[in-house]
């Protein structure tokens, strides 16, 4: 199910975000990244709607999720 991002509470939106980026694993090339670059690149894409929030009601989780064209 789809959760807009803008209906969480700001600092569980962050912690979303960071574990998120914290786990994904992405190879980001031959620039390194901190942890708040990474929140605020995932951020943007939430707000152009690149991706979104997943809630898995089965396994209570959220993921953040490419959205498909």
């Amino acid at each position: 199910m789809k959760i807009p991002y803008k209906d969480l509470e700001e600092g569980t939106l962050n912690s979303l975000i960071e574990e998120f980026v914290s786990r994904e694993g992405t190879d980001y090339g031959s620039q390194l990244y901190n942890l708040q670059d990474k929140v605020k690149h995932v951020m943007l894409q939430l707000e152009k709607g690149t991706v979104y929030i997943d809630y898995d009601a089965e396994s209570s989780s959220c993921n953040i999720v490419k959205e498909s064209i």
